[in-house]
């Protein structure tokens, strides 16, 4: 599996006051993505309720390059892009396509937080593990 692409559908909630997709909803779509992901890797969200762990994010940052309206079909794919060996701690990207053109990027840095405690999960449990290491990765990607 090389990426992992979705198809996105825009609302009239989605737009900014100038008609085109607001800030937000990058993160927001990101997110979404995200779940999704896991989810198709065997780490649904009760797999998590279960082992008492969430993702947690340190940094989220996108950076808009054109800008996208409410009929563009815009295409997303995401990516593993840095990756500690235990799965511990990761970057994720998106990035946001219409037709060729790269609209924008989100990337995210994340870690895992045991929920019963409200720290970092130490050790990373290994069905977390298990799935990020099949997760699709950048073509630069940075083993941590």
């Amino acid at each position: 599996m090389a990426t992992f692409s979705k198809q996105l559908s825009f609302r009239w909630s989605d737009l900014d006051p100038n008609f085109h997709l607001r800030h937000s909803a990058y993160y927001d779509f990101g997110a979404q993505h995200r779940v999704e992901i896991l989810a198709q890797l065997g780490l649904t969200l009760r797999v998590m309720q279960s082992e008492h762990i969430g993702p947690i994010l340190f940094r989220e940052e996108c950076v808009f390059r054109k800008e996208i309206n409410l009929s563009d079909e815009i295409i997303m794919q995401t990516k593993m892009a840095k990756m500690k060996a235990d799965a511990s701690r990761w970057s994720i990207v998106h990035e946001f396509y219409k037709e060729d053109v790269l609209c924008a990027v989100i990337t995210v840095d994340g870690a895992w937080m045991d929920t019963k405690i409200r720290k970092l999960a130490t050790p990373t449990p290994q069905v977390v593990v298990d799935a990020l290491s099949i997760f699709p990765k950048t073509a630069d990607f940075i083993s941590l």
